[in-house]
C-alpha cells in the first residue's frame, strides 16, 4: 500500500509517517507539507492507494483540496486527519467525498482501524459521532496532545467507550437490501454521484435515483451523509459490511 500524507506540521507529519509505516512491511509513506507538493506528488506518481489529508494547510483550504483531489483522482480514497473533531467538520468532509475522518487525538490503534476499514471499502467516522460516550474529556483545557505523538502502549482514547444497552443496532444484513441496492449503497459510500453510479452499474440515472431512495428508506435516513453515519455505526467493530462485499467494477 502506498500512502500520500499531507500535513504542514513537521512533528505531526513525522509521527504520522512512523505510525502508518508500521501498518505493514509493504506500506510505503510519502509525506509532503503543502497542497502544492501533494498535487505534484499525485501528478508524478499514479500509484498511490490512499491520501491522508490535514484540513489546516498553510497554502490552501483543506476542504477545497479534498474536493479537488476527489474530482481529479476518483479512484484514490481520501481520509481526513484533523485536529478538529467537530461534527460539522466531519459531515462536511464526508459530503465532500472523504472516505474517513480521523481526529488527531485518536490512538495508533484507531488510526490503523480507520485505514483498514477504508482500504476494504468501508467508511470510517469517529466513534464520538456514533452516540458513544468517552471516558476522557476533550473539553478546553483537557488532553490536546495528538494521539499519534503518544507512545503506542498508551491506552486508546476510546478504550472506555461503550454503547448504552438501548443503542444496539441491527446489522446491514438485517436491513434487507437487495443485491442491487447493496451495490448502489457501496458506490454511494464511495462518494459517487448518481450519474457515475448509473455508468458503473449500466443503469439509467432515474433507476439509480429509485434505488438510492429505497436504500435511504431502508436505513431510516433522509440524506447521503446520514446514510454514511448510519452505515459506519452498523459496521464499526464488525469488520465492515463492504469488506465482505467488494464494490462492483
Amino acid at each position: 500500500m502506498k500512502v500520500l500524507l499531507v500535513d504542514d506540521h513537521p512533528l505531526v507529519l513525522a509521527a504520522l509517517e512512523s505510525v502508518i509505516q508500521n501498518i505493514g512491511s509493504d506500506t510505503t509513506v510519502v509525506g509532503v507539507d503543502s497542497a502544492a507538493a501533494a498535487r505534484a506528488a499525485l501528478r508524478e506518481d499514479a500509484g498511490f492507494d490512499l491520501v491522508l489529508l490535514d484540513l489546516a494547510l498553510g497554502d490552501a483550504d483543506g476542504f477545497d483540496v479534498l474536493v479537488e483531489f476527489r474530482a481529479a483522482y476518483p479512484a484514490v480514497p481520501v481520509v481526513v486527519v484533523s485536529a478538529s473533531d467537530r461534527a460539522s467538520d466531519v459531515i462536511r468532509a464526508i459530503d465532500s467525498g472523504a472516505m474517513g475522518f480521523v481526529p488527531k487525538k485518536s490512538s495508533h490503534a484507531e488510526l490503523h482501524e480507520a485505514l483498514r476499514m477504508v482500504m476494504t471499502g468501508s467508511m470510517y467516522v469517529p466513534p464520538s459521532m456514533l452516540g458513544l460516550e468517552f471516558g476522557r474529556s476533550t473539553a478546553a483545557g483537557g488532553d490536546t496532545v495528538p494521539g499519534v505523538m503518544r507512545p503506542a502502549a498508551e491506552p486508546a482514547l476510546g478504550a472506555a467507550a461503550h454503547p448504552e444497552p438501548h443503542q444496539k443496532l441491527p446489522s446491514l444484513e438485517d436491513v434487507g437490501l437487495t443485491p442491487r441496492q447493496a451495490e448502489v449503497l457501496s458506490l454511494l459510500l464511495q462518494g459517487l454521484p448518481n450519474k457515475l453510479i448509473a455508468r458503473q452499474l449500466n443503469l439509467s440515472v432515474e433507476t439509480v435515483k429509485d434505488h438510492v431512495a429505497a436504500v435511504l428508506r431502508a436505513l431510516g435516513v433522509s440524506s447521503r451523509t446520514q446514510a454514511v453515519l448510519a452505515v459506519s455505526q452498523m459496521t464499526q467493530g464488525q469488520g465492515g459490511f463492504f469488506a465482505r462485499r467488494a464494490p462492483p467494477r
